[in-house]
């Protein structure tokens, strides 16, 4: 589903290819309260970043987490809303809120039970 895809710019019709690349808890690394979902745009860095309280309310919500699989899912999604409605190219990271995180989540449950499953992550090399 958003794991590879590819999605025109808005304003200028450009195809771009977006890939997965890894997901990491940015906690460790810029010292937010997040996990960030790597995405290569045309060969260029993208990073989507999931706010960690999202896990909780979800937690708190449903009884069920959100696994690695499904964080990539849900902001591969937000990712090609940002480039369908017209994107900073310039831009390296992007920030969810919880709620956006819900919204999508709900979205890409949908899609995976209409498809049967949810799409499995590549191995990357």
């Amino acid at each position: 589903m958003y794991e590879d895809f590819h999605v025109a710019e808005r304003f200028t019709g450009e195809e771009l290819h977006c890939r997965w690349k890894g997901t990491i808890v940015a906690i460790a690394t810029r010292h937010a309260d997040a996990v960030d979902v790597r995405f290569d745009v045309n060969g260029r860095a993208m990073w989507i970043a999931l706010p960690n309280t999202a896990w909780l309310e979800q937690k708190r919500r449903s009884g069920k987490v959100i696994t690695d699989q499904i964080a990539a899912q849900v902001a591969g999604r937000y990712l090609k809303q940002l480039v369908e409605e017209g994107f900073d190219s310039r831009r390296e990271i992007y920030t969810m809120t919880v709620d956006e995180v819900l919204s999508h989540l709900d979205a890409v449950v949908l899609e995976a039970q209409k498809l049967g499953a949810m799409p499995t992550l590549p191995i990357t090399d």
